[in-house]
C-alpha cells in the first residue's frame, strides 16, 4: 500500500469520527459559516497578481518534519505581507501536522483567498471548511472518481465555495465537470513522492483554457515562476520552500521580488 492509500484509508475513518464529535448542526453555527467568500480564481487572473499561494505546512511524509517551530499568526501575516495572491492551510494531522483550527486563526487575520488543503472524500469535510471559514477547497483527481468529484465540487458551490481540482496525468483530465474553478498540476507524485517540474509542463497545453492552471509542489527558482507563467500558468503553490526557512514570510517576500525582477527585465528585453 502506497503513501497516499494509507491517507485515504485513515481518512474516511478520521471523517466517520468527526461526525460523531462535530455533527453538522453545529457546523452550521459557526460565524464563519454564513460569510461571503473571497474568489481566489480572481484574485490569480488581477493584473499584477504574484500568483503565489503560499502554505502553512509543519510537516509532510516526505519531507519529515518542516518546520514546527513557527506560529499559523506569524507565517500567515508575514505572507499576507510579502504579497502572495491566496493561503493555503494544511489541516490534516496525522500525516501533514495540521489542525482545523490553523483555517479559523488564519481567517480572522486575514481578508484574502484561503484554501483549505486536506484530503476530501466526504461532504461533511465541505461543510467544515465553510465552518472554517476557507474559500477554496481541493479535490484530489487521484483518488476520486470521476462521479465523486462532480459530486463534491456541486457541493462546494452551493456554499459558495471555489473548488480546485489537482491532477497528476493528462487522463485525469476526463474528471473535469463545470463546478471546477481551477486545475493544480500537482508536481509531486503522491505515490512515489518525486517531484518534477515536467508535469506542469507536459500538461499545461493539455487543460482547458476556462479553468485557471496552478502549479503546485517543488517550486524553488523565481525562474521557474516564470517560465510556468509563459505557459498559462497563473497560480504557483509553494510551502516547503518558504516553511523550511526560519523566516518563511521573509523568504516568500524575497521570492516574490525576484520573480517581479525577472518578469521586468524580460519585459523590458522584449520592447
Amino acid at each position: 500500500m502506497n503513501i497516499l492509500d494509507k491517507i485515504i484509508n485513515h481518512k474516511y475513518q478520521e471523517v466517520a469520527q468527526r461526525k460523531i464529535s462535530q455533527p453538522v448542526t453545529e457546523l452550521e453555527k459557526s460565524p464563519f459559516f454564513g460569510r461571503e467568500t473571497v474568489s481566489l480564481k480572481r484574485g490569480l487572473l488581477e493584473k499584477g497578481a504574484s500568483g503565489i499561494i503560499a502554505e502553512f505546512k509543519r510537516k509532510s511524509p516526505s519531507a519529515g518534519v518542516i518546520n514546527d517551530k513557527v506560529s499559523v499568526e506569524e507565517v500567515t501575516t508575514g505572507y499576507v505581507q510579502a504579497g502572495v495572491s491566496g493561503l493555503s492551510v494544511l489541516t490534516d494531522m496525522d500525516f501533514f501536522g495540521g489542525r482545523n483550527e490553523d483555517v479559523q486563526v488564519a481567517r480572522v487575520l486575514h481578508k484574502i483567498p484561503i484554501l483549505r488543503k486536506d484530503f476530501m472524500v466526504d461532504e461533511y469535510q465541505i461543510l467544515e471548511a465553510k465552518a472554517m471559514g476557507a474559500d477554496v477547497i481541493l479535490l484530489i483527481a487521484e483518488c476520486l472518481e470521476k462521479e465523486q468529484v462532480a459530486q463534491l465540487a456541486s457541493f462546494a458551490k452551493s456554499l459558495g465555495l471555489e473548488v480546485l481540482m489537482e491532477i497528476h496525468s493528462a487522463e485525469q483530465l476526463e474528471k473535469l465537470n463545470p463546478n471546477l474553478d481551477m486545475i493544480g498540476v500537482n508536481n509531486r507524485n503522491l505515490k512515489t513522492m518525486v517531484t518534477s517540474l515536467e508535469a506542469s509542463y507536459e500538461l499545461a497545453e493539455q487543460i482547458p483554457a476556462e479553468f485557471v492552471k496552478i502549479s503546485e509542489s517543488g517550486i524553488s527558482n523565481p525562474q521557474a515562476v516564470v517560465s510556468l507563467r509563459s505557459q498559462g500558468y497563473r497560480g504557483f503553490l509553494m510551502g516547503e520552500h518558504f516553511m523550511k526557512t526560519g523566516n518563511p514570510g521573509a523568504a516568500c517576500g524575497e521570492f516574490i521580488r525576484k520573480v517581479a525582477y525577472m518578469e521586468d527585465l524580460l519585459h523590458n528585453a522584449i520592447v
